[in-house]
């Protein structure tokens, strides 16, 4: 019987992250996940790139891997592909999964990839000093957009869920129940499973744009977040600058790329 202390490095604690960052609950709420589900920690491959949520690996109890920025998935998919039996999660920040790391997240939902990723999403880098990434909201102040930013931003997940992914889910950091809930799910489903983690970087990104601390910025981005089953009795208007979150997409009709690929192995050495 696995608990979650099974999973973690004690000795490794107190973390590195600032005070209010969601990076720690994402943490915990991924190694209670693997206890719930028994995974044994010699079967789980945890991957990171660069970046504050990088720095994850310091901690689990399992194998873990450090890729370069951006190039989390393409990891991901070859451990998965060498090793079907591993239990593979990609932990991301927005930079590393969606800015640096974007082509490789359209393609690894497009081929259904049988991976968990979750990407922490604190609306800017947070590492570097406070650039705009791929997900900071329109007009807000960063390190490199000192007058408001005059792009708009990607909906990770609606880019994920157009590009095929049979599971993808978002909740606030605040929401630790349903994250737990949503990575045993992505998990358990066969396919590319991914997770969008509203979070607050307080040192850059809250104090860029006046968001007070770390308990006023997350009830912030709570007032942000709109529970899928209003947001379908509501216009676009209303849902301007609002985050659906929830379960968004939970499918059980598509085969995933690692299946598929050795279908073709067999009939193909078979001949």
């Amino acid at each position: 019987m696995y608990t979650y202390n099974d999973y973690i490095k004690e000795e490794k604690l107190p973390h590195i992250w600032c005070a209010g960052c969601g990076n720690g609950i994402v943490l915990n709420a991924l190694l209670h996940a693997l206890a719930d589900m028994q995974i044994p920690p010699e079967e789980v491959v945890i991957v990171t790139g660069s970046g504050c949520l990088a720095r994850l690996v310091t901690y689990p109890n399992t194998s873990t891997i450090k890729m370069l920025h951006g190039r989390v998935l393409a990891g991901a998919t070859g451990i998965k592909l060498a090793n079907p039996n591993l239990k593979v999660f990609c932990l991301m920040g927005d930079g590393d999964g969606a800015t640096i790391g974007g082509n490789h997240l359209i393609h690894c939902a497009r081929r259904n990839i049988d991976v968990t990723a979750i990407i922490c999403n604190n609306f800017n880098y947070g590492m570097t000093g406070g650039q705009y990434s791929a997900t900071t909201p329109y007009g807000a102040i960063t390190t490199t957009s000192r007058y408001g930013l005059v792009e708009e931003n990607f909906n990770m997940a609606e880019l994920v869920k157009a590009c095929g992914a049979p599971y993808v889910a978002r909740c606030s950091a605040t929401d630790v129940l349903n994250l737990r809930k949503y990575i045993i799910e992505a998990t358990q489903k066969k396919g590319f499973g991914f997770i969008e983690v509203l979070s607050a970087c307080v040192t850059h990104y809250g104090k860029n744009n006046k968001m007070g601390d770390a308990p006023n910025m997350m009830r912030q981005i709570d007032s942000m977040c709109v529970p899928a089953a209003r947001a379908k009795n509501m216009t676009e208007e209303e849902l301007a600058g609002k985050y659906i979150t929830g379960k968004l997409v939970d499918r059980n009709d598509l085969i995933d790329f690692g299946t598929s690929y050795q279908r073709l192995r067999e009939e193909v050495t078979a001949k």
